[in-house]
């Protein structure tokens, strides 16, 4: 159980650092909205597991739920302002 749990954390972090080549190297300022998002997305498996690894999984799955809310509204609020800046959609 500890190895596959130990290759899944490892696939999450290899998609987290694919995110994180995306955030910084994105053509446009969408593209590494896109790519933050994903981390934050990517960080909640990552929460549950190191939860299910510590036992208190009750815990870390509250904390992943707010993250994920905090993460949704942090995206919004990233295309709401970019959306007034640019004049809106053609």
């Amino acid at each position: 159980m500890n190895s596959f749990l130990l290759g899944l954390a490892v696939f999450i972090v290899l998609a987290t650092v694919a995110s994180v080549y995306r955030a910084v190297n994105g053509p446009t300022v969408f593209d590494r909205v896109l790519g933050a998002g994903l981390i934050g997305t990517n960080t909640l498996p990552l929460l549950a597991l190191v939860g299910f690894l510590y036992g208190r999984i009750d815990m870390f799955v509250d904390i992943a739920l707010v993250y994920a809310l905090l993460n949704f509204v942090g995206a919004v609020a990233v295309a709401k302002y970019f959306e007034r800046r640019r004049g809106g959609l053609p």
